[in-house]
């Protein structure tokens, strides 16, 4: 039977888990409420990164993204920012869906699903 390793876990989640090879993120979300989109978007992908590197993995070996959105309105923005980060490496599958989020403050979190 398969471990499962549990990084940087709180009372309430960990902010990766590895399975199988797998590694899963929780949701990433900007630390200033303040950014536009397009700043929001940055960090969240920022974030992503170290987090991936630290489970041992990449952005060349993302499986899925999915993406919350809370205006379908700043859908272009975030993409042009998307896009550029993920320009260089195979295209993972993905989703993107307008949400409400925890706070409104809040325009866009990202769901990651990576291999090892």
């Amino acid at each position: 039977m398969s471990e499962i390793e549990r990084i940087q876990s709180t009372e309430r989640m960990s902010r990766i888990v590895k399975h199988n090879h797998t590694v899963y993120l929780c949701g990433q979300t900007a630390g200033d409420i303040d950014w536009d989109i397009k700043e929001q978007t940055r960090r969240c992908l920022l974030k992503i990164d170290n987090l991936l590197q630290e489970a041992g993995s990449g952005r060349d070996k993302l499986l899925s993204v999915t993406i919350y959105i809370r205006d379908m309105k700043d859908f272009t923005a975030m993409n042009s920012v998307y896009d550029g980060w993920i320009a260089t490496v195979e295209k993972p599958a993905r989703a993107c869906v307008e949400a409400r989020l925890a706070r409104a403050e809040i325009l866009v979190e990202f769901s990651v699903i990576a291999a090892q």
